[in-house]
């Protein structure tokens, strides 16, 4: 039509004539291996590539767990020294034993499962690995302790690391059961610190105790250690160990099998009975 006026598009002037080709974009370059620290992993097939970007979200989750954990026991041990207790935690002398035994299996349960990079070997505390020969536990660290009984008689109970004197090698507990009401002063050789991690028994069986092998367990609903055989270790990460308590009451000496958490099951230095 006259009246309208034709719309065009204004081409820049580049100095190259109008049959000049654009050069291509530049093509994204694969990072290097100093950028980017997976790149070994991006030739293998993508179920590996996923399982170890899986391995290394979940290590973090669990860190940043166990980082929390430490922030509120340290904050608890402050607020026991200093003697205040919040609403939510009264001290442990008043609390109903059914509310102890809660606590317990909740701590069983919210203990981290240990995860490994490729190749690594389950650090000590993990499972059924010891501590170090130089290990000192932590105030506020759970522990096996020797102590004398009322009646005379030696017997392991849970307990709670008060602290560690350097000088003369011993640890002040507090009895988990009458916390603040049963204070005792053992050498090291009487604390066995409790497990830090759960082993996994599909990738690290080698750090659970095997069957038969005899080990101090928490007997179920109770805060003492008696020694046990192990009847079937865990199959699963969430499985605990399935142990036979030493029992004269019957016939082989040995009670039903009976549930205990890995939490609660460490390494008895003394000779099986016979």
């Amino acid at each position: 039509m006259s009246g309208c006026r034709r719309r065009t598009r204004s081409l820049p002037t580049t100095g190259q004539s109008c049959g000049a080709s654009t050069p291509p974009p530049r093509l994204m370059q694969r990072p290097s291996a100093k950028l980017c620290p997976l790149r070994p992993l991006l030739g293998h097939c993508p179920a590996v590539f996923l399982h170890h970007i899986q391995n290394i979200i979940l290590r973090k989750a669990l860190d940043k767990i166990a980082e929390i954990k430490s922030l509120l026991e340290e904050r608890r041990i402050a607020a026991k020294i200093a003697g205040l207790y919040n609403d939510s935690e009264p001290p442990r002398k008043t609390m109903r034993r059914g509310v102890l035994m809660t606590l317990l299996q909740q701590s069983a349960m919210t203990l981290p499962l240990w995860i490994g990079k490729p190749g690594d070997k389950p650090p000590p505390l993990c499972g059924a690995i010891p501590a170090s020969g130089d290990y000192v536990a932590k105030p506020g660290d759970k522990v096996a302790a020797r102590v004398k009984a009322v009646d005379g008689d030696e017997q392991w109970i849970l307990a709670e690391v008060v602290s560690y004197s350097h000088a003369t090698n011993k640890y002040e507990v507090d009895d988990i059961d009458e916390e603040g009401k049963e204070r005792h002063t053992l050498s090291r050789r009487r604390i066995i610190p409790l497990p830090q991690w759960k082993a996994n028994p599909e990738t690290d069986p080698e750090a659970l105790f095997q069957k038969e092998q005899l080990v101090l367990a928490l007997y179920p609903q109770t805060t003492c250690f008696y020694r046990a055989l192990i009847h079937t270790p865990p199959q699963r990460p969430q499985d605990d160990y399935s142990v036979l308590f030493e029992d004269t009451s019957y016939a082989d000496g040995y009670s039903p099998p009976l549930n205990v958490a890995q939490r609660y099951v460490v390494a008895c230095k003394e000779p099986k009975k016979k």
